[in-house]
């Protein structure tokens, strides 16, 4: 890894792969609306923004296991399969309702990514967030005109930290790996990126479950969006 602002390995890139929650927006507020009306649905106690800020990041299922379980660690444990999908048709409307009330861009990333529009990058979304609900949010936020593809959670065979989804945006994209870059706020992005050869820019102030992000050895760390300028151009 190498230190904020240093661009010393970063070099000739043409397309970047953003992630969405964490990295370009703060969606918790909207998150945490949906899973505590499908809890208070399920006849359930609801949890604090900042409980429910610790759980996001690995897309919408996981985000409903954790919510039903009241823990961020569910692999080991045993939901009830009618139980999980009546909420996650719950959380579904629920978030279709909430989806752009308290959502906002972390700063500079609106005058960010206009820079890097014009100077000609290809860019793309590649997140966990189910499809259906990122375009709309791009669009709601007036940042939909930057990104040329967009990847969700349910639009390859896996999802990150496989590199499934990396793939599948550069396929579409027409980009190689070396021309590329990753930029995201988690481990699922850093690992998806390792795993491919994709350099990357973890973001220090998203949603990495209380984790350094850079023990996973990101390229480049930042800890405001705006110094991807510095890193890139």
């Amino acid at each position: 890894m190498i230190g904020i602002g240093d661009k010393t390995m970063i070099k000739d890139k043409t397309t970047i792969l953003f992630d969405l929650d964490g990295t370009l927006i703060d969606s918790v507020p909207d998150l945490a609306l949906a899973v505590n009306d499908m809890l208070k649905s399920l006849g359930k106690d609801g949890y604090d923004e900042d409980t429910i800020r610790y759980w996001v990041g690995n897309g919408a299922p996981m985000l409903i296991k954790r919510a039903l379980l009241g823990k961020v660690d569910v692999e080991d444990t045993k939901i009830d399969e009618e139980l999980f999908l009546k909420a996650q048709k719950i959380y579904m409307s629920a978030y279709h309702k909430y989806l752009s009330v308290a959502t906002t861009t972390y700063p500079c990333v609106k005058e960010s990514l206009e820079i890097l529009y014009y100077r000609g990058f290809k860019m793309a979304i590649v997140t966990n967030k189910p499809y259906e609900f990122v375009e709309p949010l791009l669009k709601g936020l007036e940042i939909d005109k930057y990104f040329d593809v967009i990847v969700g959670g349910d639009s390859c065979k896996s999802k990150k930290p496989h590199p499934a989804m990396l793939e599948c945006a550069l396929k579409e994209l027409k980009s190689s790996i070396s021309q590329s870059i990753m930029v995201g706020d988690s481990k699922n992005d850093i690992l998806a990126s390792n795993q491919l050869g994709m350099q990357s820019i973890a973001v220090t102030y998203g949603y990495n479950y209380n984790e350094d992000i850079s023990t996973y050895n990101p390229t480049v760390t930042i800890d405001r969006f705006d110094k991807i300028i510095g890193v890139l151009l």
